[in-house]
């Protein structure tokens, strides 16, 4: 079959790998790609919001199967564009996607369904925001309701933070029309644990927790980013938390959704913090983590593709989702300066070192090829190192050791991607 995957980063990268371990498939394209999905796919100059072009490359190449990596064309429609051509496609449709697009929305759905989180209140009026702070208690959690690439959530200690808090994303519109409405929530501590699934409108499968790491700098310092590495599985997300989890959120988020007649297929990813007072969402997205697929991708056992279709078609149930009793850690080879400003364009060396090495993988975020067809630097996370590893510290080890063998001016991760294991 031939499949047709949708967007440009290292979770495509990713989820182009799996595919192409499938022995089903025998022809993977990707709109954009980037030079390290170039190795699997035939990559194809089409953006991923240019939804037109994409079905029209869909139809012309009869594609089998079209599997949509991103957030922006999901929230945009995507889906629907493709189902009503009669397009097999993998992902929620545009009134299923809502759960990431709207973070008022996503707040409201829980509240209705008593699925635990944070305490919040919505505004769409900078005026009626200014003045809840005034009685709020801080720290305080300040949200852009839309996509803002993972960037749209302010933590503020102090009242006068919030005031600027408000002011950035409501006024000055730091994140774009993401700020037209605001989310203001109470502040949870604990551990932060990412739990990606399969849904497939009824049935939900787990697949196994991670750990994402969203500050620029050592120490959880800096700003935040799309995400500076990750591990694999979590050791905080133990058999207790599982076992609540699959009481009061799993399946009750995938019954809700149902209820409000926006069923709900592709993936749920959910954001956990777990609190003295048990497991609560800190927030939903409706596609692969990035960089979670990178160190969850690698450990699945099963068929990619017959998890996908199992989606579609409403079968999911018939599958017995597995994952190899190991770890992986993914340390993320930014450009320096990210996420404010760097400069590209810098050739990578050492990419073929990855090539007869069992359990290491690279993958590409921010790559191109340049004028002579070598591979450079085309973003603020330029590669994700992912190794495995018989447990969390092996794996770390190993990933460590592999950040050794890329090279590119300007090259720059964080060096404590997984202190966490050592607290375990």
């Amino acid at each position: 079959m031939k499949v047709l995957i949708v967007g440009s980063g290292g979770r495509e990268h990713a989820i182009a790998n799996a595919v192409a371990k499938s022995s089903k498939v025998d022809k993977i394209y990707c709109a954009p790609g980037n030079a390290g999905i170039a190795e699997y796919a035939e990559c194809v100059n089409i953006g991923a919001m240019e939804f037109d072009k994409l079905v029209s490359f869909a139809k012309e190449k009869e594609i089998d199967l079209t599997v949509i990596g991103m957030d922006d064309p999901l929230v945009g429609g995507v889906v629907d564009v493709f189902e009503a051509e009669g397009l097999r496609v993998f992902g929620p449709n545009k009134a299923a996607a809502i759960l990431e697009g709207s973070k008022a929305f996503s707040k409201d759905l829980m509240k209705k369904y008593n699925i635990p989180t944070a305490g919040y209140e919505n505004f769409d009026s900078p005026e009626k925001a200014l003045e809840y702070l005034e009685t709020s208690k801080y720290p305080i959690v300040l949200k852009a309701d839309g996509l803002a690439l993972g960037k749209g959530v302010l933590i503020c200690n102090t009242k006068e933070e919030a005031i600027e808090g408000v002011k950035s994303i409501m006024l000055d519109k730091k994140f774009g029309s993401a700020g037209n409405t605001m989310v203001v929530e109470e502040f949870m501590t604990g551990r932060e644990v990412s739990v990606l699934s399969f849904v497939d409108g009824n049935t939900i499968k787990i697949m196994t927790s991670a750990q994402d790491h969203k500050r620029a700098g050592d120490g959880d310092t800096g700003l935040n980013t799309g995400g500076m590495g990750t591990f694999s599985p979590s050791p905080f997300y133990t058999k207790e938390v599982d076992e609540f989890c699959k009481k009061y959120i799993y399946q009750a988020t995938v019954d809700a959704m149902k209820t409000e007649g926006r069923t709900f297929k592709g993936i749920i990813f959910f954001g956990l913090m777990i609190t003295e007072d048990g497991p609560k969402v800190l927030e939903y997205n409706a596609r692969f983590g990035d960089p979670e697929a990178q160190v969850v991708l690698p450990r699945m056992k099963n068929d990619i593709i017959d998890v996908f279709e199992a989606c579609i078609d409403g079968t999911l149930d018939k599958i017995d989702l597995q994952f190899e009793d190991n770890a992986a850690v993914c340390v993320v080879l930014a450009s320096d300066g990210y996420p404010v400003s760097y400069e590209k364009g810098f050739e990578i060396k050492g990419l073929d070192t990855f090539k007869d090495k069992d359990g290491y993988y690279v993958f590409h975020a921010g790559t191109k090829f340049d004028d002579n067809g070598k591979i450079v630097t085309n973003g603020g996370r330029v590669l994700g190192v992912t190794a495995k590893g018989k447990d969390l510290k092996e794996a770390r080890a190993n990933a460590y050791k592999a950040t050794e063998w890329i090279d590119f001016d300007n090259k720059y991760m964080r060096h404590d991607i997984g202190k966490a294991i050592d607290e375990a």
